[in-house]
């Protein structure tokens, strides 16, 4: 099966993890078609040196202005020539099987729209293992996860690229552009599914924590469970359970207790 890969990258990139992610695509064992790489504005000589690297093998597409994730990823989203499309973030490694994986479970169920899987956490300092970050597996636990949670790892996900673009695309929503996207999924019943499979290692520090905080993230947070409340995925009750806990972990509470409350309770 033919399929896409869909990465994004912007001026506060890693080089060498850029080069690491494009490298573990490669060293898939079912290699991707097409890989799609959107430049979100102006970036370092350094990245550009690693564009540079792989210039035969990516499909650049470059924003004049660094637009934020949603818009780079809708453009890029335009660009993917195949049905089939798998995400990458810049800076995470996927595993060798990720791909034979996943093509395996959209050619044993044609009506899957995505799949997504586990991902293994690591210190992006010292690369040791930190934990395994799980997600609901069958669609009706996706759909009961989605009213409180986002029931996928972004970056594992492999969608129909069709079915992605009948709900909308990916659309600019600060930091939630994926459960925004998942719950217009839900909306529309769509089968989706996880496989209990790492396929994935995330890269992780405390200043992922600290982004995982704040009014502003806090705010992007209360909208998307207004528009789920509108979609009627979710009810009055559940909106005001989200936004209250939200609030208190998000705004009042400070990043070294967040740090334990993600590691010891959101696992």
């Amino acid at each position: 099966m033919q399929f896409s890969v869909l990465i994004s990258v912007y001026y506060k990139d890693n080089p060498q993890w850029l080069k690491e992610a494009i490298e573990s695509v490669l060293n898939n064992t079912i290699k991707p078609t097409q890989i799609v790489l959107v430049v979100d504005g102006q970036i370092s000589n350094e990245l550009e040196q690693v564009l540079a690297q792989y210039k035969q093998i990516l499909d650049i597409l470059r924003l004049e202005k660094n637009s934020g994730l949603g818009i780079a990823l809708q453009q890029g989203l335009l660009k993917c020539k195949y049905p089939l499309v798998a995400r990458m973030d810049s800076d995470d490694i996927s595993l060798p099987n990720r791909f034979e994986l996943q093509l395996k479970e959209f050619e044993n169920n044609p009506n899957l729209t995505i799949v997504g899987g586990y991902i293994q956490e690591f210190d992006s300092r010292t690369r040791e293992f930190i934990a395994v970050r799980k997600v609901p597996l069958t669609n009706k636990e996706i759909k009961k996860y989605v009213k409180t949670r986002s029931p996928f790892n972004h970056p594992t996900v492999m969608f129909k690229k069709e079915d992605i673009l009948k709900v909308g695309n990916y659309q600019t929503f600060y930091q939630m552009e994926d459960y925004y996207l998942w719950a217009r999924l839900v909306k529309a019943n769509y089968q989706m599914k996880n496989i209990p499979e790492i396929l994935l290692n995330f890269r992780t520090d405390k200043n992922m924590f600290a982004r995982r905080g704040g009014y502003k993230y806090f705010k992007s947070n209360r909208e998307v469970s207004k528009q789920m409340l509108k979609m009627k995925i979710i009810n009055y009750p559940c909106y005001l359970f989200n936004i209250t806990v939200r609030f208190i972990t998000q705004v009042l509470m400070p990043n070294n207790i967040r740090i334990i409350f993600y590691k010891k309770v959101l696992r």
